[in-house]
């Protein structure tokens, strides 16, 4: 899977880690609607840690399209609530 960090770039990520990043996308949705901007912003933060940490980052030059494309780390509640489709961030 190939996810983009919003001003970052590419990482191809295997799907075998989908399951720990929908934990964190499920976790930063509930906090959006109980309007915990900390949780929110430590749950934002350590979901594109694991992005970071589990995926290899592609050239700045490929040109391959992105599957899913998850916020920048200074994203505030109102830009990723624009962002969000009914399963949150991260689809299934």
């Amino acid at each position: 899977m190939i996810v983009r960090i919003m001003g970052e770039g590419q990482r191809e990520l295997a799907d075998s880690h989908v399951a720990e990043l929908n934990k964190l996308d499920d976790e930063l949705l509930a906090e959006m609607e109980s309007g915990d901007g900390e949780g929110f912003r430590r749950t934002l933060a350590a979901l594109l840690d694991a992005v970071r940490r589990l995926g290899a980052p592609l050239p700045d030059d490929a040109l391959q399209p992105s599957e899913l494309i998850l916020p920048s780390p200074d994203a505030t509640l109102d830009d990723v609530r624009k962002m969000l489709s009914g399963d949150g961030l991260i689809p299934g």
